[in-house]
């Protein structure tokens, strides 16, 4: 049975999902953008720090799952320019050191204006 996972380190939900539903041995994440948990803004600007910022919250959805960013298997990312895709890849790359699968794509806007937007697909004990 699928058990949703909720955790006030990331930013609440702004539509009717859950950060995150974990589900036979794995734990799928909503799609995470640069909002400040702590303060429900978006604060960071330019790639990097909303690179950054969205790490950090996927972190934290992991492991209020139960599991952790080493343990990712796949990612999706999304980006509103794919000019920003070299910036993207240094931050990315410290958080994601296990280089899971990915695909990233370009798309034509993100919620709220960002720059950026990763899930996640994780294995969970």
């Amino acid at each position: 049975m699928a058990e949703r996972v909720y955790t006030k380190n990331a930013p609440d939900a702004i539509g009717p999902y859950s950060q995150a539903v974990r589900a036979n041995g794995l734990v799928f994440t909503s799609g995470q953008i640069p909002i400040n948990p702590a303060t429900g803004n978006i604060e960071a600007e330019g790639i990097s720090a909303q690179t950054e910022q969205v790490c950090k919250n996927l972190k934290a959805v992991l492991e209020a799952s139960g599991s952790d960013i080493t343990r990712v298997v796949k990612t999706t990312c999304f980006l509103y320019d794919m000019a920003d895709f070299a910036a993207f890849n240094e931050v990315y790359a410290t958080y994601f050191t296990s280089k899971p699968a990915r695909s990233c794509v370009a798309v034509k806007t993100l919620p709220k204006g960002v720059l950026v937007e990763v899930e996640a697909i994780a294995e969970i004990d």
